[in-house]
């Protein structure tokens, strides 16, 4: 835009010499202008005046402007006119304007509307009479114009230089004119020409940053990024500028692998410093005086920053927790305004990126974590590329199994297999291979929120796992009866995911393998000596209870303890010293009813499986009830719960839950007492 008034020229309009009318007013004593014109009429019909007629005339050449037609209305209005030397006097400060014919745009010839308003007054018709030293009155344009009568009549406008009335009460038939010796100019032209200069004076915003030395690493990364045509086009654009000690903070904080800007070289990485700068830029011009506490979207779509009111001042916050402090404000650009701050600020995929940057590979969080500690060691042991494979690019979901997960199924396995070094031959080898890859979920990262009830997930084995959400927490199904639960999920590693679980899965491929090596629920209870009163307890029923339960099954029995007999026996008095003692073949078959109570045939009803009041019928014919209230609890008819003390001993035919009662039937009950 052409309507210029440089700094020095404004301070200028504060010396302008003061035209005395004088000479044209001794040349118009004789001259009475009737009272019947209007303002327009009056200023046509006065020589001195002719430039204010020109004015008015080309304001009204934009659209939906008619100065001449209000001005020629009823009113009443008061005018301060400016004689054609004022005018003269305004466009020797303006650059590019000669004469009133060069506001030639809808844009020039607004501000000119706005100049000319400021000299009128609407609704009375206030002769010199009328002003009062201080008085302030309001005109058309909105601002005030303020009386000062010390020395004469003078108009104090927003510059610092008065208009002087050199000629009052012209009386016209719609109001009064009163001659002045200046333009006066209200503070919205004032701005608009500091505005102008200082915008034509510094160049775009990219000029800005190129000519301040503190912002080089700025510069560079907008070349970098290719964002120098769009931070030079016409904007307007407020720019949010980190300074050099800000990049090099960040790059510190990013690591070893971003020394400078020259290290984002992949196209993610200009991709993410592209959008990191344009997290920087607002849309529209916002100065210092204009900023006030919200949301503000940027140049980077879908993402806002927020300026944050402290004390008498604003930060910036972004998606991190360090907000950004201005330091400096307003440099004004052709194109917009720039601040600068102290910290570069981040939107939440360059937080992503940081993070991402921190995180380990799957095999380094598990060498990092101490309950991972058998995992990592089966994972070497199995010799089969799989610590590289789970080291690489990825992304993969595992089911990572902790410690005791692991004891619990060398356990399970026998004593062949005492530890994972066990894992010896290339079959067995081969055999470790095909559980750990059972835990591995390729090409995608898949979180506890990703996961649904009921979903099907095919493994890196080839098999799938099934999962089931109950009450907020996943377990994970494999081919066994008893589920895995996540202990601990969403386990963010650089490649991928880790969800802890307490138990090993196990394929079908492996459980064939295993089969023949895993112990049944009789051998298992013959193996723990807490459980050698049960034993003895099935072969003195006499009624094929061994046999049966070495059978393919599978059963869920629940097992009490060596103690729990022993109060059973004590409670049923002095007939009962041991379990001898049912000897007859009334008394062996009612040992075996109170055994077949304990077993559930055609399931293996894992602890997780369980849910509170939950009923499950027995062998025997009576219900068993499942409590979940304080650990898990079995009740049976008596008024005594029994407590499940060690849960999930997985079989070759099912499952066993250690309890710490003798479960009563009714039957039972009324046959003893």
């Amino acid at each position: 835009m052409k309507f210029l008034l440089q700094l020095k020229n404004l301070l200028l309009l504060t010396s302008i010499a003061i035209v005395l009318w004088s000479c044209d007013k001794d040349a118009n004593d004789n001259t009475v202008l009737p009272e019947t014109m209007t303002i327009v009429e009056t200023a046509q019909a006065e020589d001195a005046l002719s430039s204010l007629v020109s004015a008015l005339m080309t304001a009204d050449n934009s659209k939906g402007t008619d100065l001449v037609g209000t001005l020629s209305s009823e009113g009443p209005f008061t005018v301060f006119a400016p004689t054609n030397d004022a005018f003269a006097a305004l466009l020797d400060q303006l650059d590019g304007f000669d004469s009133l014919s060069d506001f030639d745009t809808d844009e020039e010839r607004e501000l000119l509307t706005t100049i000319l308003t400021y000299h009128v007054v609407a609704g009375v018709a206030a002769k010199s009479t009328d002003l009062s030293d201080q008085m302030t009155v309001s005109t058309v344009q909105g601002e005030d114009l303020t009386i000062n009568l010390e020395g004469g009549v003078f108009i104090e406008d927003a510059t610092e230089v008065n208009a002087e009335v050199v000629i009052a009460d012209v009386m016209a038939s719609n109001g009064v004119v009163h001659v002045i010796d200046k333009v006066m100019l209200p503070q919205a032209i004032i701005d608009a020409l500091n505005q102008e200069e200082m915008t034509n004076n510094n160049g775009t915003l990219v000029d800005i940053v190129v000519a301040t030395e503190p912002l080089s690493i700025l510069e560079a990364a907008v070349i970098k990024a290719d964002l120098v045509a769009t931070l030079s086009s016409d904007g307007p654009f407020t720019v949010f500028a980190p300074t050099d000690d800000a990049f090099v903070a960040l790059l510190e904080i990013l690591g070893d692998d971003y020394n400078s800007l020259d290290d984002f070289d992949t196209a993610e990485e200009m991709a993410l410093l592209k959008n990191i700068l344009l997290y920087h830029v607002i849309p529209a011009e916002v100065k210092s005086t204009d900023l006030s506490a919200g949301q503000v979207s940027t140049a980077f779509e879908g993402n806002s920053v927020e300026i944050i009111s402290s004390g008498e001042t604003f930060v910036i916050g972004d998606a991190s927790d360090t907000n950004a402090n201005i330091t400096g404000v307003d440099i004004m650009a052709s194109n917009g305004v720039a601040h600068t701050i102290d910290k570069v600020l981040l939107p939440q995929s360059a937080i992503d990126f940081v993070v991402s940057l921190q995180l380990k590979t799957i095999v380094e969080t598990a060498v990092a974590t101490d309950d991972l500690s058998l995992l990592v060691e089966s994972l070497i042991q199995a010799d089969a590329g799989l610590v590289e494979t789970l080291n690489g690019d990825g992304p993969f979901t595992v089911f990572a199994p902790t410690n005791a997960a692991f004891a619990s199924l060398l356990d399970t396995l026998g004593d062949d297999y005492n530890s994972l070094s066990d894992f010896d031959t290339d079959e067995e080898k081969q055999l470790l291979v095909s559980i750990l890859t059972y835990h591995v979920i390729a090409g995608t990262t898949a979180f506890s929120t990703s996961l649904s009830n009921g979903q099907s997930i095919e493994t890196f084995q080839g098999e799938n796992i099934g999962i089931k959400i109950q009450d907020g927490t996943v377990h994970v199904e494999d081919a066994t009866d008893m589920n895995a639960s996540v202990v601990l999920a969403d386990v963010e590693a650089s490649n991928g995911v880790v969800h802890v679980i307490n138990k090993v899965l196990l394929p079908q491929e492996t459980l064939d393998a295993l089969a023949p090596g895993m112990l049944n629920i009789v051998e298992t209870a013959q193996d723990v000596p807490d459980l050698s009163t049960l034993v003895a307890a099935l072969i003195q029923a006499d009624a094929g209870l061994v046999e049966t339960l070495s059978g393919d099954g599978p059963f869920t029995v629940f097992a009490p303890t060596n103690d729990a007999f022993t109060t059973f026996l004590n409670d049923l008095g002095s007939s009962y010293n041991s379990l001898s003692d049912f000897d007859t073949d009334e008394e062996k078959a009612l040992l075996a009813k109170l055994l077949t109570y304990h077993v559930v045939s055609g399931a293996s009803v894992a602890s997780t499986d369980l849910s509170d009041h939950l009923e499950i019928m027995t062998v025997q014919g009576e219900s068993l009830f499942a409590l979940l209230g304080s650990g898990v609890q079995i009740r049976d008819k008596s008024h005594v719960d029994a407590n499940v003390i060690t849960p999930d001993v997985t079989t070759s035919n099912g499952i066993v839950h250690v309890v710490d009662k003798v479960l009563l039937p009714q039957e039972i009950i009324d046959a003893l007492h």
